[in-house]
């Protein structure tokens, strides 16, 4: 039995004469009710060990009763139940593709002149200037502006760059980093003017912007390996229309995870070089 033939028959056993109203709070309350037995199954089951006999059947019965109800709240907010079944396995897929080893096969920039290419190798080298400011360096050459943490006390957001870095490192996206290295792909007008533009800037210091909140109440990530769902969906929205919206919950996940890690080095060490690799999508921290 398929779930839309399953949402049919569930339909067709529904006892109630009318769906609107208090009608409908039905199924909704029977849901909890249900959920709550099938936890009182498993209580028992924890309780009496291989005495309950009649484990697996009640538990069957229970799910079954859970579906029943799912299925007839769907049915009362013109919801396809299989399509919502699909939905989900999707949703599941795309957020945990790192177990199956996914990674993008091509760069966003590879058809373009190298001269507007983020380059596939490099590091960054962070120190305080004469002010006391964070400046980071290409090279000789300073890339950016020396930054403070713009803040009364010290969060060690002036490193946050690294994040813009691991960026560009794992998903081979960011404008920041590309317009700081004068890597804006000029040659196409269009993607000049939309991927790496004031826009997608923009985006992208929000992103950074939220992360930071969301670290900055998470111990910066550390001993963290998986991140709140709910904002990687909002990441995903923020780019849904520019060419980053193929990067995978998963691959977001990691491109945060790794660039709080070099994040929390640099501000422990109080500078320090960046080594970033987008060929094998790593970068990783040394005192430099």
């Amino acid at each position: 039995m398929d779930f839309n033939q399953f949402q049919v028959l569930a339909k067709k056993t529904d006892q109630r004469e009318s769906t609107e109203g208090v009608e409908s709070l039905i199924p909704l309350l029977g849901l909890i009710g249900e959920i709550g037995s099938v936890t009182s199954e498993y209580k028992k089951r924890i309780r009496d060990g291989k005495d309950y006999k009649d484990y697996k059947q009640k538990l069957s019965e229970e799910i079954g009763d859970v579906l029943w109800y799912v299925a007839t709240i769907c049915s009362d907010m013109n919801i396809d139940l299989d399509e919502a079944a699909k939905n989900n396995i999707s949703k599941t897929k795309e957020r945990w593709d790192h177990l199956k080893n996914f990674q993008r096969e091509e760069f966003y920039d590879l058809n373009f002149p190298k001269s507007e290419q983020l380059p596939r190798k490099f590091e960054v080298v962070f120190k305080p200037n004469y002010q006391d400011k964070m400046q980071m360096y290409l090279g000789n050459e300073p890339l950016g502006d020396p930054l403070t943490d713009n803040a009364y006390n010290d969060d060690g957001y002036r490193y946050h760059d690294a994040i813009h870095l691991s960026f560009a490192t794992i998903l081979g996206w960011s404008p920041v980093t590309r317009a700081l290295m004068s890597k804006k792909r000029k040659s196409n007008e269009k993607i000049d003017n939309v991927e790496d533009g004031a826009r997608a800037g923009i985006i992208e210091e929000a992103i950074s912007a939220i992360t930071y909140n969301y670290a900055s109440r998470h111990n910066f990530l550390q001993n963290i390996e998986t991140i709140d769902y709910e904002l990687l969906s909002t990441i995903k929205k923020l780019v849904s229309h520019l060419e980053v919206s193929d990067a995978s919950s998963s691959n977001w996940e990691n491109a945060i995870l790794q660039g709080y890690d070099v994040f929390q080095k640099l501000r422990t060490n109080g500078g320090g070089k960046l080594i970033c690799n987008m060929l094998n999508k790593k970068i990783s921290f040394t005192n430099g």
